[in-house]
């Protein structure tokens, strides 16, 4: 992986680099990605946890005293307890999120997993969601595709699918606003 260079860049990328190669080197991706995701959830589901992690009014100690205990009645163990008790005595907790999106990432690019985000007015059933994936899929090719939905009701109906540095926007409010642009240029 080394040889091919970070795909993600910054503090948070530095440190998910390393943590992936740490990973690697010890057969350990997958628990260090689930470690690190049930961490993120509970960051998600804890305004005093992201106020631990964000605030700077915390000191060193008092971060690095939570999260031992976090992870440990978490359990979350090994190189993901390691890596976050690390962040703490750094003073790097603020970036945690970055970093496990950074990490997740490295592990889709590893596995071949694309991620393409779907914009829709409503949420889309189970059959649009099959649909959507298998064009996505024809279009891509091999490769596995992970599917991220996003509502926006502003773009009235279609949808706007983004891979990678590419889109498709197939919505009604852009169609609508190249109708208005062509008639402005009639009249």
């Amino acid at each position: 992986m080394a040889d091919q260079g970070p795909i993600v860049s910054g503090l948070a990328g530095r440190y998910a680099n390393a943590l992936f190669e740490l990973a690697e080197e010890q057969n350990a991706t997958a628990k260090v990605g689930a470690d690190l995701n049930a961490f993120a959830g509970l960051l998600a589901s804890s305004e005093d946890l992201q106020a631990l992690c964000r605030n700077p009014v915390f000191t060193t100690e008092q971060q690095l005293g939570a999260i031992t205990a976090l992870v440990g009645k978490a359990g979350i163990g090994g190189l993901a307890a390691n890596f976050l008790k690390l962040l703490a005595a750094k003073r790097r907790l603020f970036a945690v999120e970055d970093m496990v999106r950074a990490f997740n990432a490295l592990v889709d690019q590893k596995n071949g997993v694309v991620n393409a985000e779907v914009t829709v007015p409503v949420a889309l059933t189970d059959k649009t969601r099959a649909a959507v994936l298998e064009v996505v899929n024809g279009v891509l090719g091999s490769k596995s595709v992970k599917l991220s939905e996003k509502i926006d009701p502003s773009i009235i109906g279609g949808l706007v699918v983004k891979i990678g540095s590419k889109m498709v926007d197939a919505s009604l409010k852009t169609k609508l606003n190249s109708i208005k642009l062509a008639m402005k240029e009639v009249g």
